[in-house]
């Protein structure tokens, strides 16, 4: 009988311990989804051109980023600047308000002058756009940042030549929403110029960009261009809030178009 009892004082003892065991577990595991950061993102925007030689690696390595981080808020930009067309080669994706982008990122953080490739992530850091562990080290960083304004892109209505986009924000003080209307992917033969006789590849190519003044405003619409020969499969729409005083970007988001028949439908 001594025995007997003795064990019994042994297993609630275990029994204790398991429990004491269990409720800290649980108490660790609802601290740890506490503290753990709200999701993050990366904006990343590469600034490129079909004139210049040392442009081709770093497509090539945001092409292999995008396919990548699928499943991750991963926005990829890429903008070609138009200041290469003159040295032999005009490159049709090439935009003067791409090279003044560029330039004002210059303003922001304090560089003495604009370069390609170049890439910029959340419009707080810049490096060469070949730099393929910077990258995948910011990416790895901004991704554990919780992100400051969440914005949504929905409703995307498609009407001929144009779509329409509703936004909803969280931000609004020295903020502007951008919306780039993007084309997920092309190749150009390139005749002249430092890049002649190749075929180079491109991602995500800037088209389009749209500023919207939020004006205390979260949430609204506005319209969007498209080209001729839209196919709604090509193409797809990325926006981002950005402050207006220094650059940052706080919050990102991307939409896919509707099929022309479904946006149709529903008008």
């Amino acid at each position: 009988m001594k025995s007997f009892k003795i064990f019994i004082a042994v297993a609630c003892l275990g029994m204790a311990a398991m429990v004491t065991q269990a409720f800290t577990a649980i108490k660790k595991e609802k601290l740890t989804k506490a503290v753990t950061p709200g999701k993050g993102f990366a904006v990343i925007e590469l600034f490129t051109s079909e004139g210049c030689s040392s442009c081709p690696s770093a497509d090539a390595l945001v092409a292999r980023v995008e396919k990548e981080v699928t499943d991750k808020p991963v926005y990829i930009l890429a903008y070609h600047v138009d200041y290469w067309n003159r040295l032999g080669w005009k490159d049709v994706f090439s935009s003067p308000e791409y090279s003044a982008r560029q330039r004002q990122y210059a303003d922001w953080l304090n560089l003495s002058s604009v370069y390609t490739p170049q890439i910029v992530v959340n419009g707080r850091k810049e490096f060469v756009g070949s730099e393929e562990g910077t990258l995948r080290n910011a990416i790895k960083s901004d991704l554990k940042i919780a992100e400051k304004d969440e914005l949504a892109l929905n409703n995307i209505k498609v009407d001929g030549d144009k779509a329409t986009i509703h936004y909803t924000t969280g931000a609004v003080d020295n903020s502007v929403l951008i919306i780039a209307l993007v084309q997920k992917n092309a190749a150009t033969k390139v005749q002249r110029g430092e890049n002649a006789g190749r075929t180079l590849s491109h991602v995500q190519i800037v088209t389009q960009l749209k500023t919207i003044a939020l004006n205390n405003s979260k949430d609204g619409s506005d319209n969007i261009s498209l080209p001729p020969g839209f196919d709604p499969k090509k193409w797809e729409l990325i926006g981002f809030v950005q402050n207006k005083a220094n650059g940052e970007i706080t919050g990102a988001a991307k939409a896919e178009f509707p099929s022309v028949m479904s946006a149709q439908a529903s008008n």
